[in-house]
């Protein structure tokens, strides 16, 4: 018989004592969530890493602080929301792309086919869903952090009105303000540009893959967006049915069948980082 795994609460109850094993599952139940959000959040990879690590490293240092006032992933998701607020921006965020912008870059990139698959380090298929995924994910980058953290949080992650408005440490009614105001600009520039959601744009992924490897957007030999995939968000988070019903699901499918990566091995590095600072009890 399958034993269910300790409770959050019994971990951090024990790495406050010490228990470095308690500490390690902790951070390894958590990883992946937090570099999947901040992924989507500035869009490079090792941007991404480096945000997932810091993020760890304020939770883990500041454990001693937490009083189980609210539960641990709460608290969690608050210090990642806040770094991530915060956090120097990335390249892709200092271009401070617009809608506008984004829709000009993607008409300039000229449609043609993908290069002879014997070329490629990666099949084509693979090509073109890093394509569609880079280019969703970049859309985001058109948000301001407030919303763009509001619609990662509540429409591709799955978080409650009431969890989402605790990370940002709003209320729940304004939380939804932002992520209604997030979707309405997402989804019209979605509305207008994307094939994937009209099929009367001429916008195909398949098409525009040649040219984001032409413009340094997308590297065959090191994929951003699909490489160590675990799962959908969609089967990860579950989806919050009261905020979403009546509205046109195609949009958020789409971003909600994201893969869930698995990310970096964050766990071990902090726990070497921490036995080194003489964090651990002997």
């Amino acid at each position: 018989m399958i034993s269910n795994p300790p409770a959050d609460e019994s971990l951090v109850a024990l790495a406050q004592r010490g228990d470095m094993a308690a500490l390690d599952s902790l951070v390894r139940r958590y990883q992946s969530w937090v570099f999947n959000l901040a992924l989507r959040m500035v869009w490079r990879r090792e941007v991404a890493e480096d945000a997932t690590q810091e993020i760890l490293i304020k939770a883990v240092t500041h454990l001693g602080s937490f009083e189980g006032r609210s539960q641990f992933r709460t608290w969690l998701h608050r210090i990642a929301v806040n770094h991530l607020l915060n956090v120097r921006k990335s390249e892709m965020e200092e271009k401070a792309m617009t809608f506008t912008d984004m829709g000009a870059s993607l008409d300039a990139v000229v449609e043609e086919d993908l290069p002879d698959e014997k070329t490629l380090p990666v099949t084509q298929s693979m090509i073109v869903e890093e394509a569609r995924l880079g280019c969703i994910t970049a859309m985001l980058m058109c948000l301001d952090r407030r919303q763009r953290l509001a619609f990662i949080l509540g429409e591709v992650m799955g978080e409650d009105s009431e969890t989402a408005a605790a990370a940002l440490e709003v209320s729940s009614a304004n939380f939804r303000q932002l992520l209604s105001r997030a979707r309405h600009d997402l989804y019209q520039f979605m509305n207008h540009k994307c094939g994937l959601v009209n099929q009367a744009n001429p916008c195909r992924c398949a098409r525009k893959a040649s040219g984001f490897m032409r413009h340094g957007w997308l590297d065959p030999a090191d994929l951003q967006f699909t490489k160590d995939r675990v799962t959908s968000v969609q089967k990860a988070a579950p989806e919050h049915l009261r905020e979403l019903e009546g509205l046109d699901r195609q949009h958020a499918k789409l971003y909600r069948s994201q893969p869930m990566l698995a990310g970096p091995d964050i766990a071990s590095r902090l726990r070497e980082l921490l036995e080194n600072s003489g964090f651990a009890k002997n």
